[in-house]
């Protein structure tokens, strides 16, 4: 079993940043995938960004030069740092690692004023 533990998110005014961060614990299988996906009212769970361990990134087109996705294989954390964030962006924020299964975080609120 693998947990995962998110921390960040807010409320942030249009142009501003956040940083989330993913801590996972347990039977951790390497190689994996670790990422963000979001959902916001009414709309379906998208993906954000994600990160192997071998660190290759995809991002959604939306966030590409804004949002930034990193990890620390040594302590099984990924991050995502949230520049110029727009209204937009306003969704609730998953944390998601991908070994053997897929596992979710409990998600956390990003809310962007305008």
């Amino acid at each position: 079993q693998v947990q995962l533990v998110e921390s960040g998110g807010g409320l942030v005014q249009t142009g501003g940043s956040l940083r989330l961060s993913c801590a996972a614990s347990g039977s951790i299988f390497s190689p994996n995938f670790m990422g963000w996906y979001r959902q916001a009212p009414g709309k379906e769970r998208e993906l954000v960004a994600t990160i192997s361990s071998g660190g290759i990134t995809n991002y959604q087109d939306s966030v590409k030069g804004r949002f930034t996705i990193s990890r620390d294989n040594a302590k099984n954390t990924v991050s995502l740092q949230m520049n110029s964030l727009q209204p937009d962006d306003t969704a609730v924020y998953y944390c998601n690692y991908y070994g053997l299964h897929r596992v979710w975080g409990q998600g956390t609120q990003v809310t962007v004023s305008s």
